[in-house]
């Protein structure tokens, strides 16, 4: 996906929000828009996600499954938590069922199942904002926008938002982010732009080392390992054992969760740069 030439302005004679911004976002890589109040990040998101259109130049590749999640989510729907999950599991074209089971998996994951069949005028900030991520992880989308999305969550929230990323990020997808915290997702970034004055600066962070774990007797299957804390890419072995990409930050942690499993033996650990 990219941005040729976009820029953006509120009214035809208001200032431009954004100009001449050029941006290329390769799949499975993390991206991180900074800079100041009102300097273009949120427009920049809109843009990205597809729910504004530039004024100027064009946006090329966007996924078909792309997703977003506001600044500021409208809480005064006509709906109850679950009507609007049905009506957006709709829109990205989930089946009936599968909208329920997912849904129902993402609310209790970040601790809002029990809000399922309140209505949305009713709930707290807070529970709003859950109720905003879980729409926006429905369906595992290719490319997903998080626009502050971990303002207003509770700490457990925060973790497994910070999870989610992780498992979107190891099945190939794009994600961007704006946070106020400097240290979100510090040790996976991997671009960060820096938007001021409607203007993009585009800053490659160092490669990553990738730690690669081959292992055997894993019981559980590709989206199992997927998900799992930290892995960014599963891959089969000729003997049917498998090897998990993760990175420095993440070794330790999830070779004990592997260690943990019965049966489990660790063949060899790798390190390299990306």
């Amino acid at each position: 996906m990219r941005l040729q030439g976009v820029g953006l302005r509120y009214g035809w004679r208001g200032p431009w929000v954004l100009r001449d911004v050029h941006l290329e976002l390769p799949p499975g890589r993390l991206v991180r828009a900074q800079g100041a109040n009102g300097g273009g990040k949120s427009t920049l998101l809109r843009v990205v996600a597809g729910a504004a259109r530039p004024d100027r130049g064009q946006v090329l590749g966007r996924p078909a499954h792309t997703a977003y999640v506001p600044e500021r989510f409208p809480p005064a729907l006509p709906f109850t938590a679950l009507e609007y999950l049905r009506l957006m599991g709709r829109v990205h074209g989930l089946p009936g069922a599968e909208t329920e089971r997912r849904g129902a998996e993402l609310l209790a994951r970040f601790g809002a199942r029990e809000h399922a069949g309140r209505p949305l005028a009713g709930l707290s900030k807070g529970t709003c904002q859950k109720v905003a991520v879980v729409q926006a992880l429905l369906a595992e989308p290719d490319l997903l926008v998080l626009d502050e999305a971990w303002t207003g969550l509770d700490a457990g929230s925060r973790a497994a938002l910070d999870e989610a990323v992780e498992q979107r990020l190891a099945q190939g997808s794009t994600v961007v982010f704006v946070d106020h915290d400097p240290g979100r997702l510090a040790g996976r970034t991997e671009r960060r732009w820096a938007v001021d004055g409607g203007t993009v600066t585009v800053t490659q962070e160092a490669a990553a080392t990738v730690v690669r774990i081959d292992c055997a007797g894993v019981t559980g299957g590709p989206e199992y390992l997927a998900a799992l804390p930290g892995v960014r890419a599963v891959s089969g072995l000729a003997d049917g054992a498998v090897r998990l990409d993760t990175d420095e930050t993440h070794s330790d942690a999830l070779l004990r969760t592997l260690l943990a499993e019965p049966g489990v033996h660790i063949r060899r650990v790798s390190g390299g740069q990306r």
